[in-house]
């Protein structure tokens, strides 16, 4: 039976060309500030998946893999234990990562010009995608109201024309951290199916649940939903390996899969790595007892950051999460532009978040922030915003 895991172990990232750390300078101007930003943890990766991959390094060929039966066992096992879903081992493909996933289901199932519905403030990536494979954006702003993000299903209806083919769907959503109701999913999905609209779902944060929440993949609310549908996920946010591929697809329609699949061969994508393999069926086998601790954890971070934010920082309001270690903050009664709001969480508070416009429509003077991070350093980041704000409102006094 594990112990009781240390999320409070301060763990020095810097000079292993960590992208959160070592990109500082790069991105923000100065390395002198707490990174709160890119969305992995500071958390050590679990002891059972290291032992996994030092027990395979012992072994000094590392040639060739695939991917075993426990690998696939594991996947399936830990969706019906997790999220009830009952999966066959050959819906289960690859991808890279869910990004990757996404462009080549993209390659797979659209043409250029087509247009690709997304529901922004949304993943950045998924403007990249679409871009970058020459298709169009096409945009169904979500609704916020009352702290809290819904669906605009009255102008989703209104923007499908005939070059609609697919809609790329954040479920639980980045950075608001919803998560979406069976009842939303299904309206989603056959709104899809009516309009022939191919459902591509990201779900690399369905793990990351609160208590008192569930998470219900997209492609599980109906058979005929199901057909249509294709959902990634990954271990990599749960367990913090990102830096491993240990990304895949399930996708139960025989026809969507073997498209899908038809890219990722002619891409010679689909072999993945050793290391990722094993640390992926490890997370799925050992790993729910240290998911129920590390969601303890980011809970009380919230709840850490909530308080903070209603006693020292009224200007600033949070989208309570019901999902992720990221959460959504609303600076908008500040009164700055967006660069000025980024100048001023860089420059005096010495914090680095990620800007909201690069979310899209609606992210407009809004932060995102980690909070999945030892607790002192939170709390380092959070007495350093509210120092800076004292100053500014002592500064806005005088004037």
């Amino acid at each position: 039976m594990p112990g009781k895991y240390n999320f409070d172990e301060i763990i020095s990232r810097e000079n292993t060309d960590c992208v959160k750390y070592d990109a500082r300078e790069a991105t923000f101007g100065t390395d002198l500030l707490i990174p709160l930003w890119v969305a992995d943890m500071d958390f050590r990766t679990p002891d059972f998946i290291m032992r996994a991959i030092r027990e395979r390094a012992d072994h000094e060929i590392l040639g060739y893999t695939f991917r075993n039966k426990l690998y696939f066992d594991s996947i399936k096992s830990w969706q019906a234990k997790r999220h009830h879903w009952d999966i066959q081992t050959e819906w289960i493909s690859f991808s890279p990562g869910v990004v990757s996933g996404i462009s080549m289901s993209i390659l797979s199932f659209t043409s250029p010009g087509d247009k690709i519905i997304v529901q922004p403030p949304v993943y950045f990536p998924f403007f990249e995608c679409i871009n970058g494979t020459n298709r169009v954006v096409s945009e169904n702003p979500l609704i916020y109201k009352d702290g809290h993000y819904a669906f605009d299903f009255e102008n989703l209806e209104r923007i499908i024309d005939s070059r609609t083919t697919m809609m790329i769907l954040c479920n639980p959503h980045n950075p608001g951290g919803m998560v979406w109701s069976r009842e939303d999913l299904k309206r989603i999905g056959r709104i899809c199916l009516q309009n022939h609209i191919v459902l591509v779902s990201d779900e690399i944060h369905s793990d990351l649940i609160y208590r008192g929440e569930t998470h219900v993949p997209a492609a599980s609310v109906s058979t005929e939903i199901s057909q249509n549908t294709i959902v990634f996920m990954s271990p990599s946010k749960t367990f913090n390996i990102a830096g491993l591929s240990t990304s895949y697809a399930i996708i139960p329609s025989d026809t969507l899969r073997r498209q899908y699949n038809r890219t990722l061969e002619t891409l010679h994508v689909s072999l993945g790595n050793i290391f990722g393999n094993l640390a992926l069926e490890s997370a799925y086998r050992n790993g729910e007892e240290w998911l129920n601790q590390l969601m303890e954890y980011i809970e009380g971070n919230y709840c850490l950051l909530e308080s903070v934010i209603k006693e020292r920082l009224p200007e600033i309001k949070a989208v309570r999460p019901q999902a992720t270690f990221l959460v959504w903050l609303d600076c908008r009664a500040l009164g700055m532009s967006d660069a000025d709001l980024m100048s001023f969480f860089i420059h005096s508070a010495h914090v680095g978040l990620n800007d909201g416009p690069r979310f899209g429509t609606g992210g407009e003077g809004f932060l995102r922030i980690n909070i999945g991070c030892p607790r002192s350093v939170l709390e380092e980041g959070l007495e350093r915003i509210s120092i800076a704000l004292k100053c500014k409102r002592k500064e806005m006094i005088e004037e």
